[in-house]
């Protein structure tokens, strides 16, 4: 029995957990077709995993930032400008883009969905309003409720303030982050039983059937995502560093966007993004907080989300949208996906502030967000993964000098 136990545990480290979440999200599949009350029953084995990283995510942050611009020597350059230029070109881009399919592919909608909870904002000063106070949002609430830019904020004021403690303080908080790290690591190993849960009681619970009715709307949501996955983010990748850009983009939608695509959190996705930064050995000073900065302002898959919903509601109302008016939709839709709160179903409620640009009443524009709901399950998926994947690819792509993919061990750092 022990010979056994540890050819398994043998097994286990050599296989790399890519493939064991490979083997997961098979098993899931097979089991919610095959039996899916045992699928129903599994699904604990996701709750569990997400909560851990949901858990984890905000003391990683919050240590791993105020250490790092602790530690920070003066003169290290850290490239936050040029990540921060591209997270803003990559989600203006996706929002054209998803201007562009809508037109060129219109969906209707049937508006007869009752109307959904919840509260949108009012216009973009409400979500500027939101963020200047999530900011400023007490530290210990904002790491209950998981509050990214309120932390963000704490980490970098006391890294800033940490940066004349004497050395030893220094050391402690970088000892601290280490820890910290390498319990955000125990907890990633078990990513397969998590999306092996994920999906199986996600399938057995959703099915498919409920999606065929906005297979056209579906179709061009995640049309445009895969667009700017496989095409704007390569070129905006391929302008950074002058060579071929898709190695980089298939590790990035590989080791980071499968999880995203199933924990369908941003924010639950940071220790993952973190963990393939260091993978891919970027300098610790620029992801610690480029990271967790993209989880919460870097969100094409969001701006695609509210344009393509917001014009599907004025193309089944018979409203004509001038191309003034659809720029306009991208600039509102850019600054809203901003705002975005980094869980499942974020972007959701933000469709009826675009959909105000058209003069859609209230009523209607959440019987959109209600529609968007049902289809959440593969919309919202696609959404994270996009979202959570370009945070890495758009750190990467600006640390030339450090990047190097899995395929370079032994050879020289690219650039």
């Amino acid at each position: 029995m022990a010979s056994a136990t540890q050819v398994i545990s043998r097994l286990l480290v050599r296989t790399p957990i890519v493939t064991q979440i490979f083997v997961g999200l098979v098993l899931g599949i097979l089991l919610a077709m095959l039996a899916p009350d045992a699928a129903r029953s599994v699904a604990v084995l996701g709750d569990v995993f997400v909560a851990a990283l949901k858990a984890v995510a905000p003391v990683l942050v919050l240590v791993l930032v105020a250490a790092a611009i602790a530690s920070h020597e003066q003169g290290q350059p850290t490239h936050i400008r040029p990540i921060l230029l591209l997270y803003l070109v990559s989600t203006a881009c996706a929002a054209l883009v998803a201007v562009v399919a809508s037109n060129l592919f219109p969906t209707t909608l049937l508006l007869s969905a009752p109307p959904a909870g919840g509260q949108a904002p009012a216009g973009i000063i409400g979500v500027l309003r939101n963020l200047l106070l999530s900011a400023v949002q007490n530290p210990v609430k904002a790491l209950i409720e998981a509050n990214f830019i309120g932390i963000l904020t704490w980490a970098i004021g006391l890294g800033i303030a940490l940066r004349h403690a004497g050395e030893g303080t220094r050391m402690m908080l970088s000892d601290l982050a280490d820890a910290v790290s390498r319990i955000v690591q125990t907890v990633i190993r078990f990513a397969p039983l998590g999306i092996f849960g994920l999906v199986a009681a996600t399938l057995a619970e959703s099915g498919l059937g409920a999606l065929l009715g906005y297979g056209r709307l579906l179709l061009v949501l995640v049309g445009c995502m895969v667009f700017v996955a496989l095409v704007v983010n390569p070129l905006l990748v391929w302008w950074k560093l002058r060579r071929n850009p898709y190695p980089l983009v298939f590790t990035c939608l590989r080791e980071s966007g499968i999880t995203a695509f199933f924990t369908r959190s941003s924010a639950a996705n940071i220790p993952v993004n973190l963990a393939l930064c260091r993978k891919l050995n970027l300098h610790e000073d620029t992801y610690s907080i480029s990271i967790p900065l993209g989880a919460t302002i870097n969100m094409a898959g969001a701006a695609i989300t509210i344009s393509v919903m917001a014009l599907a509601a004025a193309h089944t109302l018979g409203i004509q949208v001038d191309l003034a008016t659809s720029l306009l939709l991208c600039v509102v839709a850019s600054l809203a996906a901003a705002g975005v709160s980094g869980v499942a179903g974020g972007s959701l409620l933000l469709i009826p502030m675009a959909t105000s640009l058209f003069g859609i009443s209230a009523d209607v524009a959440m019987q959109v967000v209600a529609i968007g709901f049902v289809i959440s399950v593969v919309q919202d998926s696609f959404e994270t993964a996009l979202n959570s994947s370009t945070d890495v690819l758009l750190t990467a792509a600006c640390c030339p000098d450090d990047l190097r993919l899995p395929s370079d061990a032994g050879r020289t750092t690219v650039r």
